[in-house]
């Protein structure tokens, strides 16, 4: 299968299983991306998805689109993000007709429990995933040789500044860039 083909169809696969969407997406492209294709690194992954966390728009189709352009440039970037986009389409334009019939069902109201239940568990794989990569470098516990003590305390200078303060947390990543860029400077 062409390389194009193979971003669309897996990146259609990722749309249509990703129950929960925003952070409960990142294992499963995870898995596929880095570990199964092995187009990108474990270090590039956590790149991206950074960048689609601080770029507009929703982090599956950020991803997407940054995945497609590194590993096929555009037209890799708009096959992906097609992909991507056109299975939560159907999905929705499905479940919307399927809610309209059956919305005083309890048997559909347990179904939607059990669908928040499972994101809850992807969010929270998702959360451990990017700790263990800003703070090790890798998802991976076996493989963990070491800390980074310097993200761990911008981390948590960060998470204080804003839980105390309710800062704008744009203005705290961007403040957390700058510290981050003269700290890899200075050493």
């Amino acid at each position: 299968m062409g390389r194009l083909l193979q971003l669309a169809v897996t990146f259609f696969q990722i749309g249509l299983f990703s129950i929960g969407g925003g952070y409960a997406i990142i294992p499963l492209i995870q898995e596929q991306v880095v570990e199964r294709f092995a187009w990108v690194s474990h270090k590039t992954f956590t790149d991206i998805i950074t960048i689609s966390q601080m770029t507009p728009g929703p982090l599956a189709v950020n991803t997407s689109t940054f995945i497609g352009i590194q590993i096929a440039g555009i037209p890799g970037a708009v096959l992906a993000t097609f992909g991507c986009v056109i299975s939560g389409i159907s999905i929705s334009a499905f479940l919307y007709r399927l809610f309209q019939r059956y919305h005083k069902s309890e048997y559909i109201m347990e179904i939607l429990n059990g669908l928040k239940a499972a994101s809850l568990g992807l969010i929270i794989s998702a959360a451990l995933t990017i700790l263990l990569l800003s703070f090790t470098g890798t998802s991976v516990i076996s493989e963990i040789k070491t800390a980074d003590w310097t993200a761990a305390v911008i981390f948590l200078c960060s998470f204080f500044v804003l839980r105390k303060w309710k800062a704008n947390p744009v203005a705290v990543m961007i403040g957390t860039g700058i510290v981050g860029g003269v700290i890899y400077t200075l050493f």
